[in-house]
């Protein structure tokens, strides 16, 4: 898998404001950067973690402040291309995710096709073999009634008390159309990949997917302060067995990746366009097979704001800032083999998510086994940010 430099940005590169994280050998660890042109520059000197850059009152003005100066700089051709194997050595010049001292929560079931889904899962206790049939049968029930439902309504409460009558309840149809959204931690900090990192399947899964989203980026007073693209990595067996499994289902190694960049809303690009999203998937097999798909953010049953207000507020807060994986409307039921078997990973696989105005998240998937183990963590971090030198610049942190 090779990821050519240009691949990476947006149609309008000279537009946007586009902060990574690389990993830089000659100091041995991340530092934050901004994209100029064929350049990533370093921002360490003004904000050592993603996090504090998007605590600032005004991190665009910051941001401009950088790359108006002489701050250390890198080829974008120098960091990538990456073939997909980057992990295999922990110490190389690459790109990591673009977030690290935040919160990686996620939302699920906030589009009406990827809840019937959820309900087909459920009621196939996590036996792929039985999705075609359950698929019809769900869709006779719930199929139409569900259809343009705004969550909480008492429109929806209404086709509750029907659904529950009828005995095609679900507890997915209570997060989906109900008045709380489901809201969960996807990964722990500083875990999630970045673009060229493998992306990791369990052994102990058969049924599994890609999820396409868009990664909303808020800060510790709850305001979104941009966006990424985003790969929340599902097991469909396991959380089909149980919803309590949602753990397992969700985290494990290589399970989160969030890149290429996250998009700073400026005037060019806003959170209103952000609504407005086409996220397109892209699946390609050794095997030669080929999936293709697109998430249509316009088409999420809840407005951001809701979302974010599931996660933070009074009764919870986040003094590092969060990111909030919004859901996703694609869900595979094609068959990628045998009738009937619907579609799975197989390692080799490399998965493209990608926009026009973010950019393309681009990873391969290995079994999860077998990626390096995650080490560098929170005190690693601290330490690395310890001993760097060139903080004189920090600016205030905003109340």
């Amino acid at each position: 898998m090779t990821i050519m430099g240009s691949a990476l940005l947006p149609d309008d590169p000279a537009e946007a404001l586009l902060i990574g994280r690389l990993f830089d050998p000659e100091t041995a660890g991340p530092r934050p950067v901004v994209v100029d042109g064929d350049d990533l520059v370093d921002l360490f000197g003004y904000a050592p973690t993603v996090s504090a850059l998007l605590e600032l009152d005004d991190p665009e003005s910051v941001v401009r402040q950088v790359l108006a100066g002489d701050a250390r700089r890198w080829s974008l051709a120098d960091v990538v291309p990456a073939d997909g194997t980057a992990q295999e050595d922990a110490s190389a010049l690459r790109l990591l995710a673009p977030v690290d001292l935040q919160a990686v929560k996620a939302c699920g079931v906030t589009f009406v096709d990827s809840m019937i889904e959820r309900v087909i899962e459920e009621r196939c206790a996590g036996d792929f073999t039985l999705a075609d049939r359950m698929r019809t049968e769900v869709l006779q029930a719930i199929g139409g009634s569900v259809a343009g439902l705004r969550p909480g309504s008492p429109e929806a409460a209404r086709v509750k008390e029907v659904l529950i009558s009828q005995g095609v309840w679900s507890q997915y149809l209570e997060v989906g159309i109900g008045p709380d959204p489901e809201v969960f931690t996807k990964a722990p900090v500083l875990s999630a990949v970045g673009p060229g990192e493998r992306i990791g399947i369990p052994a102990f899964s058969a049924w599994n997917n890609p999820e396409p989203e868009l990664v909303l980026v808020v800060d510790s007073g709850g305001r979104i302060r941009g966006c990424a693209l985003g790969n929340d990595v599902n097991l469909r067996d396991v959380e089909g067995r149980s919803a309590l499994l949602l753990g397992m289902a969700k985290d494990n190694n290589g399970s989160a990746a969030v890149g290429p960049f996250v998009r700073l809303f400026t005037d060019s690009y806003t959170l209103d366009d952000a609504r407005s999203e086409s996220i397109h998937l892209t699946v390609r097999g050794r095997d030669g097979y080929i999936l293709a798909g697109t998430n249509s953010v316009d088409r999420l049953s809840r407005p951001f704001e809701e979302l974010v207000r599931a996660a933070y507020g009074p009764h919870h807060q986040y003094p590092d800032g969060f990111v909030l994986f919004t859901g996703t409307l694609f869900a595979p039921n094609e068959d990628r083999d045998a009738p009937g078997m619907g579609f799975t990973h197989k390692p080799g696989d490399v998965v493209g998510i990608s926009s026009a105005r973010l950019g393309t998240l681009t990873n391969m998937v290995a079994p999860a086994e077998d990626l390096l183990p995650w080490t560098f963590g929170i005190n690693d971090l601290l330490t690395y940010v310890l001993t760097q030198a060139g903080m004189r610049h920090m600016p205030e942190r905003t109340p």
